[in-house]
């Protein structure tokens, strides 16, 4: 039996001691220590405001970051779309001009459907953009001035005035007119002022091009200067009232029919053609008979006298052709039918080709009358 001085002391028993307070936190999967509520509520309430303002300065940090990485994927994401529209850029159904105006778009431009000859940016001319659908679109005060020169020229037939006796007031109008518009494009001051006074006249592509009145005068000025009278008073008629009319209803009625070539549709070549042979029914039929000869007419001012040879002499002579001569030769209705659908073909094809891209009031005067002229020369 073992003494009391040699007793085996029990085991003593080891109780881990609280963490500290800078531990607490790291300790949340070790052993906690008890804790009174305040304490517990004190602790809440100290860790809460902490967190918030880390996360405030995480959302304030955030857009001024400049880290490469954050450029470099923003510039990635960019560029794997290029079709992406941003809010900064604007939408337009077209592009802008070097003028700064909102002008068609080229890629459309070939679409069938477009018809107008001269697409032009509304805002170049005040008037036009107060008075859009009475003067850009429908060009009213344009084609009555264009109408109102077929009348005139009736009229100064009907007095008796020769066409040597017009030419000189035809140039006389054109010399100043060219030179002030020749003027207006040096200046910016004197544009403005010529586009407030005859700005319902114009297109707004004639803003910085030469006005068609130029074209006009000129066209007019050679054909009654140099052809016949009766063709040169028909190529003023063709172009005062078939280019109207090739006008109106091409752009009325041009998108339901089919497209012959830009600018030009079925509709207004085909009203130019019925325009133009009712017009040469109407001159050679009614009013040179009702209007008769003037004791100054010049010699050979009627190329078309009632009567078509459908064989012309030269041809005759080449073939031998031994039969009766009269028999080749048609008169009455029957020669005036003729010609009137001749001029109406002559009409609508000066109206339709383009030469050059020449102002239309220069070609369908130049091309109608010595169509005309060429025609009656050998047929007549």
């Amino acid at each position: 039996m073992p003494s009391p001085n040699n007793a085996i002391p029990e085991t003593p028993r080891v109780i881990s001691p609280s963490p500290p307070l800078s531990e607490k936190s790291d300790s949340q999967e070790g052993y906690f220590a008890p804790m009174t509520r305040s304490a517990a509520r004190r602790q809440r309430m100290s860790e809460a405001p902490e967190n918030s303002q880390d996360e405030s300065d995480s959302k304030r940090s955030r857009p001024r970051s400049r880290s490469p990485t954050a450029v470099r994927g923003a510039a990635r994401q960019r560029k794997s779309n290029p079709n992406r529209v941003y809010k900064s850029e604007p939408l337009t159904n077209g592009h802008l001009s070097p003028n700064g105006y909102l002008s068609p778009d080229p890629k459309g431009q070939s679409g069938w459907r477009n018809f107008s000859r001269s697409p032009s940016p509304l805002g170049l001319i005040p008037l036009h953009s107060r008075y859009r659908n009475f003067i850009h679109r429908h060009e009213i005060p344009r084609k009555l001035l264009h109408v109102s020169i077929g009348f005139l020229t009736l009229t100064l037939y009907s007095r008796g005035i020769q066409p040597l006796q017009i030419t000189p007031w035809l140039f006389s109008a054109l010399v100043p007119i060219a030179a002030i518009d020749v003027l207006r494009h040096r200046s910016e001051t004197i544009n403005r002022l010529y586009i407030r006074c005859v700005g319902a006249l114009m297109r707004e592509t004639e803003v910085s091009g030469y006005n068609g009145v130029i074209w006009y005068l000129l066209g007019t000025y050679t054909v009654l200067r140099f052809l016949p009278k009766d063709v040169g008073v028909m190529s003023v008629l063709l172009l005062s009232w078939c280019d109207t009319a090739a006008s109106t209803f091409g752009r009325l009625y041009g998108r339901y029919t089919i497209r012959l070539r830009q600018g030009k549709s079925l509709a207004g070549t085909s009203a130019a053609f019925l325009v133009g042979a009712f017009t040469a029914a109407a001159f050679w039929g009614y009013f040179v008979p009702l209007i008769g000869t003037f004791p100054n007419d010049p010699e050979g001012s009627f190329m078309f006298t009632g009567s078509l040879n459908l064989i012309p002499d030269s041809f005759k002579n080449l073939i031998g052709w031994t039969a009766d001569k009269s028999r080749a030769i048609i008169t009455g209705p029957f020669a005036l039918s003729v010609m009137s659908v001749v001029s109406g073909i002559v009409a609508a094809g000066s109206e339709f080709i383009d030469i050059f891209g020449w102002d239309d009031n220069i070609t369908i005067p130049l091309l109608s009358g010595f169509g005309l002229w060429g025609f009656l020369k050998v047929f007549g």
